[in-house]
């Protein structure tokens, strides 16, 4: 077994839970062992911090398992080890009131670093993010065949981020079978994912709160969905009692799957656009076009830190246009999936939105990700999605 030890003072984040540990954070390493394999996480002093999993490809070179001081051994760190965190987890979402469709393993939030687990009816969808979670991939789906007796097993980890842990790309099915579309159940709506081909591991299910919230907002409204996908928000504003909804996505594949969901849930107000939403966007305020919802849920405009200053104009944008397109009293519903840009940046950002628009509005309500998708509290990276509902007065 690999020993790490701390440089001096580094291990009171790790005590305070904090599940990295950065290569620059380290005095030293002993021992040896496989990359990949459990390893001893010690004080400058000497003292046991905890365990977690060693890559010396990455420049988290320690994701952290366990904060204990008893002395243990990879042994501890087995089949019994996983099956008992992965059945608590998702016991939690079941406690939460999940059922058909959730996200049962948050990674780190879920002491699983690296590892990602939705649940989609009786398939499950999987992402092995990391060196350590990759070498016991066998293990965790032999752990999920005997918790959920699923009928198909995918994995999802075609996601470049895995280049940082020195693995490459890969998806494929696990166990079973997985067809090419799963109908799912989702706030009373029926929804088709494609685990194989669809966007992460299949859909966006971290959403599934935020679009219920239409509820509040739809009835007999004029509904703009922008950035659609598979048309989650456009189907709740049809349930929610819609007048119309214009649903845009610049992906033919998306607006496809608009179309057979919302004839799979009956709906004729849906109306599926294939067209460049920044385009949409201008031509519509040309045209003088005014909505009663606005609903903006773009892709992350910025993936590093490097490129917060250019994704934050990409978000003043579309939220400035989106803005002068809801009628007054309306509202704006404007979301960022991206960790960089963060909770004091995007409400600095919306209120720049609206000084631009010259709008007076005022914010209604403000959420995140679902509760399957919860973070921890000293992890910012965790918490990425923020949902903000502005109405114009």
């Amino acid at each position: 077994m690999y020993n790490v030890i701390l440089k001096q003072n580094e291990e009171k984040r790790i005590k305070a839970f904090y599940p990295w540990i950065y290569a620059n954070e380290v005095s030293k390493i002993t021992g040896k062992d496989k990359q990949g394999s459990i390893c001893k996480v010690l004080s400058f002093n000497g003292d046991i911090i905890g365990y977690g999993y060693i890559n010396h490809a990455s420049k988290i070179i320690v994701r952290m398992l366990e904060v204990t001081n008893l002395e243990k051994c990879e042994d501890d760190y087995g089949y019994d080890y996983f099956y008992s965190l992965i059945k608590q987890a998702n016991d939690n979402r079941l406690s939460l009131g999940y059922s058909n469709s959730y996200r049962v393993i948050f990674s780190e939030s879920d002491n699983l670093p690296g590892l990602v687990i939705d649940k989609y009816d009786n398939y499950l969808s999987c992402q092995f993010l990391t060196l350590g979670m990759d070498a016991r991939k066998d293990m965790i789906i032999d752990i999920l065949v005997d918790i959920f007796k699923p009928a198909g097993i995918y994995e999802r980890s075609d996601v470049s981020v895995r280049a940082k842990e020195g693995l490459k790309e890969v998806k494929g099915l696990l166990y079973g079978v997985v067809p090419e579309a799963v109908t799912i159940k989702e706030n009373g709506l029926l929804i088709n994912v494609d685990i194989i081909n669809g966007q992460k591991t299949g859909y966006f299910l971290d959403q599934q709160a935020n679009r219920d919230m239409l509820k509040y907002y739809a009835k007999d409204k004029v509904v703009l969905d922008c950035f659609c996908n598979v048309g989650g928000f456009s189907l709740c504003a049809a349930k929610y009692g819609a007048k119309e909804i214009y649903s845009l996505d610049i992906s033919e594949r998306a607006i496809e799957e608009v179309k057979k969901n919302a004839k799979l849930n009956n709906f004729t107000n849906i109306n599926p656009i294939c067209i460049d939403v920044f385009k949409a966007l201008r031509d519509y305020k040309e045209k003088g076009d005014k909505f009663d919802v606005v609903i903006l849920d773009p892709p992350a405009f910025t993936k590093s830190i490097d490129t917060v200053k250019e994704g934050y104009k990409g978000y003043l944008d579309i939220n400035t246009l989106g803005l002068k397109l809801v009628n007054k009293g309306g509202y704006l519903i404007t979301c960022s999936c991206s960790q960089h840009l963060t909770m004091p940046l995007f409400l600095k950002m919306i209120n720049e939105a609206i000084s631009h628009a010259n709008k007076k509005a005022k914010l209604i309500n403000l959420s995140f990700q679902g509760k399957d998708h919860a973070s921890l509290l000293n992890m910012d990276e965790a918490l990425y999605l923020k949902v903000a509902v502005i109405q114009v007065m």
